[in-house]
């Protein structure tokens, strides 16, 4: 992560200062979009330190869930750059100016090496973190847009058509949407205590009742502690308390294979009628 960022910054500065001396937008804005990336990674390694700082008595799941906040703080960031590359880019089209097309395609090629080694990096532990994974996804995405400023550099050197750099732009604005809606979906959903979407609470409820001495399950609860830390609350009703020790082992090894870190059951031996599945 800390790679990730230097790398990433010294890119930014090289790449906004020739977008600047080239007058292109393009690269401008690809720029821009960089540093918001920078500000995700760096957001992302407080969050990391913050999920790893000791529990207190004022926060006694610790920092847990400001990975959760920074993910979504950063998806929103990044769809502020989307309205601003947006506007530039109509600017742009309203009012042409004359771009060196070379320079833009030699300076975007750098742009590939550089996210596209940041991809590679972060690709091992995207799978198990939102906030990696987002800034992942980003990643990949930048190393696919600085190969269409490439292409938008050779075809503004060889025809001399200046509008498709701000059309390059547009692009950029949508692959940054595309790739920053899911992150900004789930972890606004996380943020609300919304169930994790690699869990399936239905399926847990049905495997848990078809246990042995498991009469029924209900005040099912399940939420995100952090951006790779899920919880989970139950009341389970069983046929005798003498059952207690296997089904707790039974319930935690099924929650555990859900996805679920810190599950905490309640045992009942009378049935609730009218107890509600997920109801408080």
């Amino acid at each position: 992560m800390v790679w990730s960022i230097i790398i990433n910054l010294l890119y930014v500065v090289i790449e906004a200062g020739v977008g600047i001396y080239g007058d292109s937008l393009g690269l401008v804005s690809d720029a821009g979009h960089n540093l918001g990336d920078v500000f995700s990674l760096v957001l992302t390694l407080i969050g990391f330190k913050l999920a790893h700082a000791a529990a207190n008595h004022k926060f006694t799941y610790g920092y847990q869930k400001s990975t959760i906040l920074i993910a979504l703080l950063n998806a929103v960031i990044l769809l502020v750059a989307v309205g601003i590359i947006i506007v530039e880019s109509i600017r742009k089209i309203k009012h042409p100016e004359p771009i060196d097309g070379a320079l833009v395609s030699w300076t975007a090629g750098i742009g590939i090496i550089v996210n596209g080694l940041t991809a590679w990096m972060l690709i091992k532990d995207q799978k198990h973190d939102l906030n990696i994974r987002g800034a992942f996804l980003h990643m990949a995405a930048d190393t696919l847009v600085s190969f269409g400023v490439v292409i938008a550099g050779i075809i503004i050197s060889l025809t001399g058509f200046v509008m498709i750099d701000p059309i390059i732009s547009l692009v950029i604005a949508a692959v940054i949407l595309v790739s920053t809606w899911h992150m900004l979906r789930e972890s606004l959903s996380l943020s609300i205590d919304g169930v994790p979407e690699e869990i399936d609470v239905d399926r847990l409820k049905n495997d848990i009742e078809s246990l042995p001495h498991v009469k029924s399950i209900h005040h099912i609860h399940v939420w995100a502690l952090s951006t790779t830390l899920n919880a989970m609350t139950a009341h389970v009703v069983i046929d005798s308390r003498e059952n207690e020790d296997s089904a707790l082992a039974a319930i935690k090894q099924l929650a555990h294979e859900a996805g679920i870190n810190h599950p905490t059951i309640q045992f009942e031996t009378t049935p609730c009628e009218g107890c509600s599945t997920y109801a408080l």
